[in-house]
């Protein structure tokens, strides 16, 4: 029997649904464990007067994806992608119980240890489920696996925010007497590693991309020429540019949210909470979207009306404080839903293109140097929030924010060509 291109495709889909299943459930287990360890660290941080851990965490977490980037691609291209994630989910044991003795004990130099340690996970997982999809998905379907995967980690980190203060409301005391939420948290950071390292087993086997790959010995210098190399390919270049700017953009917002809802809107905690949750329910759902929407040759076609959109309700933040009381909620809430739809809808393909473009030995490679570059834009926006945060409103931020995404619309809508393939495993100006 001959079957046709889409009975092909799905026959494709449905067999690398079956093998992914384990890497997702090990993704969502890692990204549960990390934001449910963090919030709960953070909420006993301010009760303790350490608000200021937040900043140390971020830089932490974030410091290994600049250090690793070339390690974290070079382990990716030179190993099994299987092996790798399984190592990297023991590191995550090792890293979750000293991140379980710190909060039991409140002792905070075990707990940033632990988020530095966390930060190598992320930065080494990465590129290895990244260049997992496109192994195992036909280069068509890669946007719409990249929109579950994001709906898969959104309600991770939904449910690691929402269960963290749960856990620590448990009331008792240990036979340490120490409050038996913390051991609580404990506990199950250890417990829930310990299961990630379990379901990791069964991630699919695929051989080595580039067994002969060469240790990049110039580690940061390494990553940074080949950002370099990179600009030779001027639609993947353009995609890591508009990477940096949305998660530049997106890591600016949640600083300046808390600010937003507490400060300016005098809401309560519970609410102001609610408009991370709203903007990320968006998120997933512009993630799911994209699926669909950016799907064919002209897979670019929503990058300019998204992060369009995106701008223009930005910049309509700063006409909520002249609404009428009783509806300024429900219109930050509506627009910070639809800003993350289309961040949703202008990552996902953004993300997709930066994994199928480069040719197979080089997936990994070039994954983590598009990650190098994106967590530069991220420890840019600690100190571009805290700038916006002391000398204007949180809405005229989110404004200016608009404005600088408008921009970004034009120059996309100017610089994508009128066709862009998504199977080209070469670039232009040469194998990537």
């Amino acid at each position: 029997m001959i079957l046709t291109d889409d009975e092909s495709l799905m026959l494709q889909v449905k067999g690398a649904q079956r093998k992914f299943a384990a890497m997702a459930a090990t993704y969502f287990l890692g990204v549960f464990n990390d934001n449910f360890f963090k919030e709960a660290v953070m909420l006993l941080a301010v009760s303790a007067r350490k608000s200021e851990l937040q900043g140390y965490a971020t830089v932490l977490f974030s410091l290994p994806f600049l250090l690793f980037a070339s390690s974290s691609g070079w382990l990716a291209d030179r190993f099994p992608k299987r092996n790798v994630v399984i190592g990297v989910k023991g590191l995550e044991l090792v890293a979750m119980i000293c991140g379980a003795i710190g909060v039991y004990y409140t002792n905070w130099g075990l707990v940033l240890v632990m988020l530095f340690i966390m930060g190598i996970w992320a930065a080494v997982f990465n590129p290895s489920l990244n260049g997992t999809i496109p192994e195992l998905y036909p280069a068509r379907y890669v946007t719409r696996a990249n929109g579950i995967i994001r709906m898969v980690s959104t309600t991770a980190i939904l449910a690691g925010f929402a269960l963290a203060g749960v856990a620590l409301d448990v009331k008792g005391i240990s036979a340490h007497g120490v409050p038996l939420g913390r051991l609580v948290v404990a506990i199950a950071v250890i417990a829930i590693s310990a299961l990630g390292v379990l379901v990791s087993l069964g991630v699919p086997q695929r051989p080595a991309a580039s067994p002969n790959a060469r240790y990049p010995w110039a580690g940061p210098l390494h990553t940074l020429r080949e950002l370099w190399r990179i600009r030779k390919d001027k639609l993947l270049d353009i995609n890591i540019a508009a990477g940096v700017f949305i998660w530049f953009v997106g890591a600016s917002q949640i600083m300046i949210l808390n600010n937003l809802g507490q400060k300016q809107f005098h809401m309560s905690n519970s609410l102001t909470s609610g408009l991370i949750a709203a903007e990320m329910f968006g998120i997933a759902a512009g993630g799911m979207m994209a699926g669909r929407l950016s799907a064919g040759p002209r897979w670019h076609r929503v990058l300019s009306p998204a992060v369009g959109i995106m701008g223009l309700f930005m910049i309509a933040m700063m006409g909520i404080p002249h609404l009428p009381a009783a509806l300024q909620c429900p219109a930050l809430y509506v627009n910070l839903a639809i800003m993350g739809m289309m961040g949703g809808l202008f990552m996902i393909p953004v993300e997709s293109f930066i994994q199928v473009r480069p040719a197979p030995q080089r997936k990994g490679t070039v994954i983590a140097a598009a990650n190098f570059a994106m967590f530069g834009g991220i420890l840019l926006s600690g100190p571009f929030a805290n700038l916006m945060n002391q000398y204007f409103e949180p809405t005229s931020s989110f404004a200016l924010m608009g404005v600088m995404a408008v921009i970004v619309s034009v120059r996309l809508f100017v610089a994508l060509p009128s066709r862009g393939e998504f199977e080209g495993a070469s670039s232009p100006g040469g194998e990537m």
